[in-house]
């Protein structure tokens, strides 16, 4: 009998991920998962995502079944384990027999014949709890240690979240992480969301900005809508940060890929010129094939030697960092993250600051912003940029969220949760969306 083709998926996806550091969302809407059924590619989906929020406690109970060290095993034995062991553990619906016939499948047909004995004997030994049993325990976990094992993340990590926000907010995120993100959207002109209704996808109101939908139901991505440009899946809170840049004449956004806060501010502005940099090349290319509105000028260049002459009145730098915020839609990172990689994005986040700064105009206004956690990438980095820049000011973001509010823009009402200091931050499990800080910087008039 041949592997179903969403396993045939999923484990291809998970080597790549872990062989390539490739992120598993870019390889789910991948051209190469086209041909496979809507119910094929939800399953593919769900074992891929499944296995890499909860791989530590996986690898945990299949350490304690194995005689053999994990870290020996052949990644294509480990990932078909993995992918068992997850379908028993969480998948009530998929049989038993299924999950363990199939798995010893895809190590034949990964060419590891001799391994297919182990894998059946393994699957067959592990301790199962059901995923209602695992959620119980993150509930009575009492530590740091607990928690970080209970829910499947570095101990390293989840240390300094209790540290920073606290135990509560800590297991809030935790929690959030482990669970299915909802799609958010943003609907760019006044005719989708009747076609996404004809195409039956179920929309229900943004629960942070009232010009955002959460989609309930349906495939957005197969919609005429998606594939037009007319709506853009983008969380709430990223679409948060490109309301707070507001409204100019002369905007810029320095780290534009993939180009959705870049096309909502052009949307916004339609009388302003938008200028949209990259780095590479390729995403450069593929940014003008993603945001071809016509006051919109595309550059591949680099954010720290930006190409332009002083003069932009509102900038966007929404820096590379950690994504620490955004681990319920990547988890992957959370197994390649290392401490001392934050001090690397720091360097490079602090040279794009202090670059970007120095392409405001006087009066104008700059919003730092990453989708991270972790304060070395965002209090930390505007206190370095800001230090030794003489003219730039930090403005309370409560003024600007307010102005959102009485605008019906912004529709939660606890705005004080929205911030910490002078700063946004959101934090996921707490409000709708993925974790993200924001500063807004002036420069005097």
């Amino acid at each position: 009998m041949a592997v179903s083709p969403a396993r045939a998926a999923a484990f291809e996806i998970l080597l790549r991920v872990e062989r390539d550091e490739s992120y598993a969302s870019e390889l789910l809407h991948s051209s190469r998962l086209t041909k496979l059924s809507s119910s094929d590619h939800g399953l593919a989906t769900e074992l891929v995502m499944g296995v890499l929020r909860w791989r530590s406690l996986l690898d945990q109970r299949l350490a304690s079944a194995s005689s053999k060290e994990l870290e020996r095993l052949d990644p294509e034995v480990l990932a078909a384990l993995r992918l068992g062991l997850y379908q028993l553990q969480f998948l009530s619906r998929v049989p038993a027999r299924a999950a363990i016939f199939e798995s010893v499948e895809l190590v034949r047909a990964a060419r590891k014949r001799s391994a297919a004995p182990f894998v059946n004997a393994i699957l067959r030994k592990a301790d199962l709890k059901n995923v209602e049993s695992v959620l119980e325990l993150i509930e009575r976990c009492a530590d740091a240690r607990q928690l970080a094992a209970c829910s499947a993340h570095p101990e390293w990590l989840v240390a300094r979240w209790v540290e920073r926000y606290g135990f509560a907010s800590a297991r809030q995120i935790c929690v959030h992480n482990q669970s299915v993100p909802a799609t958010a959207i943003h609907i760019h002109d006044d005719k989708s969301e009747k076609e996404l209704a004809q195409a039956s996808v179920l929309l229900r109101p943004g629960l942070l900005l009232t010009s955002a939908r959460r989609v309930e139901s349906g495939e957005v991505t197969k919609t005429s809508a998606y594939r037009d440009g007319r709506i853009s899946i983008q969380d709430e809170a990223s679409q948060l940060i490109a309301l707070l840049v507001g409204h100019g004449e002369k905007i810029l956004d320095c780290c534009a890929a993939p180009g959705s806060k870049t096309s909502l501010l052009a949307k916004r502005n339609p009388r302003a010129r938008v200028f949209a940099s990259e780095l590479h090349p390729h995403r450069a290319r593929l940014l003008r094939h993603l945001v071809s509105l016509p006051n919109v000028h595309i550059v591949a260049a680099d954010a720290r030697q930006l190409p332009y002459s002083r003069g932009f009145d509102r900038i966007l730098a929404d820096v590379p960092c950690s994504g620490t915020g955004t681990l319920a839609r990547n988890p992957e990172i959370k197994w390649r993250l290392k401490l001392e990689d934050l001090s690397d994005l720091q360097s490079r986040q602090i040279a794009i600051l202090k670059s970007a700064l120095g392409q405001l105009s006087p009066g104008g206004r700059l919003v730092y912003s990453t989708c991270s956690l972790e304060r070395e990438e965002n209090e930390a980095v505007v206190d370095a940029a800001l230090e030794a820049g003489a003219g730039f000011t930090r403005i309370d973001c409560r003024a600007e969220l307010e102005r959102l509010r009485r605008s019906n823009e912004l529709c939660w009402d606890e705005v004080s949760s929205l911030l910490a200091g002078p700063y946004l931050r959101t934090i996921p499990g707490k409000h709708p969306g993925d974790g993200f800080f924001a500063a807004i910087v002036g420069r005097e008039a």
